[in-house]
């Protein structure tokens, strides 16, 4: 290996090195705990280094958003790829949806805004960001063409869906949602009527 390599090598470790103190923060104490010099103290650093990598916090929660945009999107295509017909699709999908908002909740917080403040976050644009509602319409989309109503808005039904699911995830993670029964049994009402509206 090159010594050019080996300064690549070394970079990429660093970097690493920091999203994982960052995270490992942010998983014990919440959004509101990380810090740049909270990383720096964690992983033996000074904070000059840190700001080599990453402009302030704002930027740390950007990298954050782009690898919880990555994470959904590949749950999705999992869940996508364990059935044939669109409807199952879209009903696996969903529901991995739900969990990867549970399972993830420091992401999905970030990543909608849910209890986070960030000041510029959310105004850089991640191409990231349109992988879940993409996979999401592409099967909603075959949905259409083979239901009775070819004409519908794939886009509009999309956003259906996730004002509904988000809504309730959104109730839950602030702690004001249903037991967990009750909230499957919403989540399920919702997705198969939504589904209904597409194909009858």
């Amino acid at each position: 290996m090159g010594s050019k390599e080996r300064i690549l090598r070394k970079k990429e470790d660093v970097k690493k090195n920091i999203l994982n103190a960052g995270w490992n923060i942010v998983k014990k104490e919440g959004w509101q705990a990380l810090s740049m010099r909270r990383i720096a103290d964690a992983i033996e650093y000074t904070a000059p280094i840190i700001y080599g990598y990453f402009d302030n916090k704002d930027a740390l929660l950007t990298e954050f958003t782009r690898q919880g945009y990555l994470h959904l999107a590949a749950r999705l295509n999992e869940a996508k790829s364990k059935h044939r017909l669109p409807a199952k699709q879209l009903e696996a999908m969903w529901l991995a949806y739900w969990n990867f908002a549970f399972d993830e909740r420091e992401y999905y917080k970030l990543m909608y805004g849910v209890e986070v403040n960030c000041c510029n976050c959310k105004t850089n644009y991640l191409a990231e960001e349109e992988l879940p509602s993409a996979i999401f319409t592409e099967v909603i989309q075959t949905l259409i063409d083979n239901s009775k109503n070819p004409q519908t808005n794939a886009c509009k039904k999309y956003y259906t869906f996730w004002s509904v699911i988000h809504g309730l995830i959104s109730i839950n993670i602030v702690n004001k949602g249903q037991t967990d029964e009750l909230n499957q049994e919403i989540l399920k009402d919702a997705i198969t009527g939504i589904i209904r509206t597409i194909v009858e």
